[in-house]
């Protein structure tokens, strides 16, 4: 093999095993010592081709769940259904449902529909657009995700933080009170580009991409945001007519008390009343989910209820502002507003972009979670799919983005629900709203759509989160608090970057800095672990054993060398502090080094030569198959001799000190 090593072989010249043959042994038998403990050879992988290594890879990186697993060894006719099942689920589903499916659906579509009317009109205001493409929102996009859709529960309609972040990023440029039209057109287009942004994703098969925002900076993200929505509803609920648009947290406090005179009483007294209302029904459900149906009826209820009080008060109380006229009939089209080039577009597009990424993971988040609890898999491509294309035909349709609401999808779960008909029953109740009870919303306050946004929101400060992240770990409570932080002093865009900038920092920290630990024996066994988590272990005499614990790149290959390097300098002071015998042996545990790169052998064979000069033998152990294989070709393991290469860290022990002996 042109090796000077007996510890490696190729996967080819293996012998196969011997039969396993029990026996049986006698009492004195099982009293002998243990025979001497056996060196195994570290075996190369199979060989194969660029083209095979490179079809490999590729299929780890996008295909990690083999999709196209169901069709192989099928007729054509079922790969054809099969197809069609991959493609639309409703297909998978549809032809078992029945009238008992149906009743459930209907219960839990019909109350979802009751929450998603009042929350679709409040959620419009929030990204600064008419109420009524709230409801235009909350009737095509989930009668086309019930096409596309794998998640039973997701309950599909606008949501907070996605109209938070379009209203604000839009608004920073174009007015709707001044330019109402190019509003329209930026926020169509916007959506347009979040679809096809989404859609792409999930068919290119590069879900990964929404994976850089972490569980802790969306922790922080939310309740910062959730902060900046509430505090922006002070508008409605005081009666404030010119509020700021800006949504740092000083603006907004500054606008609250600098136009006290514009505070209405009986705005204030309403809107607390409701608001008291509707958090008190959240709190019962929450603590009796059998009473899931008050925190989904309480909204409406609330609609209904201060609409006829206002309409009874309105000669005495001027001073309530109310929504005002809402046209009647169905989505009109909105192809014509979408607009790709203009000065404009690149706002359009970058909007599409961070609302995209942001509605992708909650609706994804929300469907995995429901998933889990009725034991069933959600295809995360596939719902990138099916999100992104609901949004693509939504903007033609004078839809704003949408996805998966958390609040809507707990109802809709704890209705009952059984299928994604729920959505197709919520959008007829949107529809017949649409086309017969719009006059009826006339006289509905503004304060009653405050306060279901700050009932809404105020569950995305998970402060129990944020105490766990705490507890666990401090660099992710910081990621957590820098992202809160930006959210509420900077911008919420500038928040997200924070956000995703500290998961990324995250990511090369640990790349570039990788976890070394000495390792030693536990008296009696050949098991060897870490020396300062185990009081048990002790160090070998005159060896050194120590464990990578991360690929090795050019990015940490220098900071590794440091590290080993010093590791054997201070194992070198702490041996002759306690008049031990001198080190002659460093051991790299390879276990955990599941890639190198071609800097990274270079760091090897430097490390081996250095370890020359001063007498000291460097071994590895364990590489795996891709490690040992680019070892191989580069001609390193021939440097390493005879004791260079071992399959475990107490064969390498063993055999090395029988040598010494000998």
């Amino acid at each position: 093999m042109g090796l000077n090593s007996n510890r490696i072989e190729h996967f080819s010249d293996l012998e196969a095993p011997p039969p396993l043959v029990q026996e049986t042994t006698s009492p004195s038998a099982r009293s002998k010592p243990p025979p001497p403990l056996e060196v195994h050879r570290v075996c190369l992988p199979p060989p194969r081709t660029t083209v095979q290594k490179l079809q490999h890879r590729l299929s780890e990186i996008l295909f990690p769940d083999d999709p196209l697993h169901k069709f192989k060894d099928q007729a054509w006719h079922r790969k054809l259904l099969l197809g069609l099942q991959f493609l639309f689920p409703i297909f998978k589903w549809a032809p078992g449902y029945s009238f008992q499916l149906l009743k459930s659906d209907v219960v839990s579509g019909l109350t979802i529909g009751s929450l998603a009317i009042p929350q679709g009109i409040s959620y419009a205001k929030l990204a600064n657009l008419p109420p009524i493409i709230g409801l235009y929102s909350s009737f095509v996009p989930p009668l086309i995700y019930s096409v596309l859709g794998s998640s039973r529960h997701l309950a599909v309609g606008p949501v907070s933080i996605a109209s938070l972040v379009m209203g604000t990023m839009l608004s920073e440029a174009v007015s709707y009170n001044e330019e109402p039209i190019l509003y329209l057109q930026l926020a169509f287009t916007a959506t347009f580009f979040a679809g096809l942004f989404q859609s792409s994703l999930g068919f290119l098969r590069l879900g990964f991409v929404i994976d850089f925002l972490s569980k802790a900076t969306l922790v922080g993200f939310m309740a910062g945001a959730a902060v900046i929505v509430s505090l922006q509803q002070l508008k409605g609920m005081l009666g404030i007519v010119h509020f700021t648009a800006k949504m740092q947290l000083i603006p907004v406090f500054s606008s609250v008390f600098h136009h006290q005179n514009e505070w209405s009483w009986q705005t204030i007294v309403m809107g607390v009343a409701f608001l008291v209302l509707l958090l008190t029904a959240r709190q019962i459900s929450m603590r009796k989910p059998k009473l899931f149906w008050l925190s989904a009826a309480a909204p409406l209820a609330s609609v209904i209820l201060s609409t006829i009080l206002v309409v009874c008060i309105k000669p005495k109380a001027q001073q309530i502002k109310t929504i005002g006229h809402l046209p009647k009939g169905l989505n009109p089209l909105s192809l014509n507003m979408l607009f790709f080039r203009g000065s404009h577009l690149a706002l359009a597009v970058k909007t599409g972009l961070i609302t995209g990424i942001l509605s992708l993971t909650e609706g994804i988040a929300v469907g995995r979670t429901f998933a889990s609890l009725k034991n069933y898999q959600v295809d995360g491509n596939q719902e990138m799919v099916a999100i992104g294309l609901m949004n693509m035909a939504g903007s033609c349709t004078s839809c704003y983005v949408t996805t998966g609401s958390f609040s809507r999808s707990a109802i809709n779960y704890n209705a009952g629900a059984q299928t994604v008909v729920s959505n197709i029953i919520m959008a007829t109740a949107v529809l017949v709203t649409l086309l017969f009870l719009m006059p009826l919303f006339h006289y509905t306050p503004n304060l009653i759509l405050a306060a279901i946004i700050i009932t809404a929101v105020i569950g995305l400060i998970d402060y129990e989160a944020a105490f766990r992240l705490w507890k666990v770990d401090k660099l992710d409570f910081i990621a957590c608090l820098c992202s809160f932080l930006g959210v509420l002093f900077i911008s919420v865009p500038a928040g997200l970057a924070i956000a995703v900038g500290v998961s990324v920092f995250k990511i090369l920290l640990h790349v570039t800095r990788p976890n070394t630990v000495a390792i030693g024996e536990i008296p009696g066994t050949q098991i060897y672990q870490n020396l300062s988590r185990y009081r048990e272990a002790a160090r070998v005499p005159c060896f050194l054993i120590l464990a990578v614990e991360a690929p090795i790149y050019f990015a940490n290959m220098t900071y590794l060398q440091e590290r080993i390097l010093r590791w054997i300098r201070e194992e070198e002071e702490w041996l002759a502090l306690n008049n031990k015998s001198n080190m002659k042996c460093v051991i790299l545990d390879m276990t955990a080094v599941t890639a190198i790169d071609t800097s990274g052998i270079d760091m090897i064979n430097e490390l081996r030569k250095m370890l020359d000069k001063r007498s000291l033998k460097l071994v590895l152990v364990n590489p795996v198959g891709s490690v040992v294989e680019k070892l191989h070709q580069l001609h390193v393991l021939t440097s390493f001799e005879m004791e260079g290469l071992y399959l475990t860290v107490g064969e390498a022990v063993v055999d090395i000190s029988s040598s010494w002996k000998a």
